[in-house]
């Protein structure tokens, strides 16, 4: 993919992506996170995403920033998307071995 995205980190489990949108409205944190789900004994992940809210940590998957950067925010998700799967689909294969 060759889209303009932000520079991310991931935290060491690869489940929290973080990056700062920046726009008109200055410099806005944002979180990618893959919550590991359980149903009838199937794992699968949801995808949340969101503002982290400065007072409290949280994330804020309400919240419009409208920061006049959604087509790189999403560009920067789906590279998000593409790293987590690489790495949890090879950690997956290696466990079952």
């Amino acid at each position: 993919m060759n889209l303009d995205r932000y520079t991310f980190n991931s935290n060491s489990s690869y489940l929290d992506f973080e990056f700062q949108s920046e726009g008109p409205k200055g410099k806005i944190k944002k979180v990618v996170r893959f919550s590991p789900q359980n149903a009838n004994g199937i794992t699968y992940f949801n995808l949340g995403f969101g503002d982290v809210n400065p007072e409290t940590g949280n994330i804020d998957d309400l919240s419009k920033s409208n920061n006049g950067d959604r087509d790189k925010i999403l560009a920067t998700i789906a590279q998000n998307y593409q790293n987590f799967k690489y790495l949890w689909i090879r950690w997956w294969q290696m466990a079952t071995i």
